[in-house]
């Protein structure tokens, strides 16, 4: 079965590696993002993720100094607002040895090479680039060149497509294909499981009511929990690809179970033909009824009886 290697401290052969995205829904509030850390272990997540950006390597001064006046804002102009939800260098690693200390891997998404540069020191078991630098590839080339797990957000959200799923996966089959969610509910988040994603992350937050735009996507720690409850129960049923008698079907496999049955009174030494055989529900067990067509053509060292199961013993 293909196995992927993105944290094999959290790896399983069928389990979804979920990620709960914090990024900015902390409200530049220390506090909220420990509190959210913690819920995100409560509900069930693999993995927090955050946001790491180095204002002025993302953006230039001009796009800094734009007037910002959105209901969301958290400052007079865009880099006021950017600046006031980006916490330093030295509250990111505290926040990183919090998530150490409940069992949850940490991570962020490298917003620039400057961030890049500061999450691979940090020693993140994997870093996230996100659709916006798809085409950044003096970025993807850098960070591939730290030798850390990539994850590479392909589309927009507003672009769900998952059939899409099928296609990177004949094309891609060494690769742990993922889903990165923002629709409303979890349905197409499961459904993205169903169809074979080995990743999912959804954004979570205490209040999707708060100020910020990613709020009204995420998910409330109820929401989030029944989503994994549920994503564990589908990788349950799902099992894997190979049919085979399960435990639990064996009680009813040995009491309606078919066998194969003799249609009428037949004498030594007679050869069996299609119409000689049935397959019914007979004690004793005989010989199972997927080997009908083995059984026909045989010939009996015994005489038999209609409706009698049909054994090994009476063959040549």
């Amino acid at each position: 079965m293909f196995k992927f290697n993105l944290c094999p401290q959290k790896e399983s052969d069928n389990q979804t590696f979920i990620i709960a995205e914090v990024g900015q829904n902390h409200q530049g509030d220390f506090n909220l993002a420990k509190r959210l850390i913690r819920v995100a272990k409560d509900c069930g997540a693999d993995c927090v993720k955050f946001q790491k950006t180095c204002l002025s390597q993302k953006f230039n001064e001009r796009a800094l100094q734009r007037a910002y006046t959105s209901p969301n804002s958290f400052g007079r102009t865009y880099g006021e607002h950017k600046a006031f939800l980006e916490f330093s260098e030295t509250e990111f690693v505290q926040l990183q040895l919090y998530a150490d200390e409940i069992d949850i891997l940490f991570t962020a998404s490298a917003m620039d090479t400057e961030s890049l540069k500061f999450l691979a020191e940090m020693g993140v078991p994997f870093i996230k680039i996100g659709s916006g630098d798809a085409n950044n590839f003096l970025l993807i080339e850098k960070a591939a060149a730290t030798g850390i797990p990539l994850i590479i957000s392909t589309a927009p959200y507003e672009d769900i497509n998952l059939s899409v799923v099928n296609l990177y996966k004949k094309e891609f089959p060494d690769i742990a294909i993922g889903y990165s969610g923002h629709e409303l509910g979890t349905h197409v988040s499961i459904a993205a499981v169903a169809m074979g994603c080995k990743i999912l992350e959804r954004h979570i937050t205490v209040d999707r009511h708060l100020k910020g735009t990613d709020h009204k996507c995420s998910l409330e720690p109820r929401e989030f929990r029944e989503m994994v409850r549920c994503i564990r129960t589908l990788e349950i049923a799902l099992g894997r690809p190979l049919k085979t008698l399960q435990n639990s079907e064996m009680a009813c496999y040995r009491k309606l179970g078919k066998t194969l049955v003799y249609t009428r009174d037949l004498p030594k030494a007679h050869c069996l033909g299609y119409n000689d055989l049935d397959v019914k529900v007979a004690e004793p067990r005989g010989l199972e009824g997927q080997l009908f067509d083995d059984v026909t053509g045989r010939t009996l060292v015994t005489a038999v009886k209609k409706d009698e199961s049909v054994l090994n013993e009476h063959l040549i």
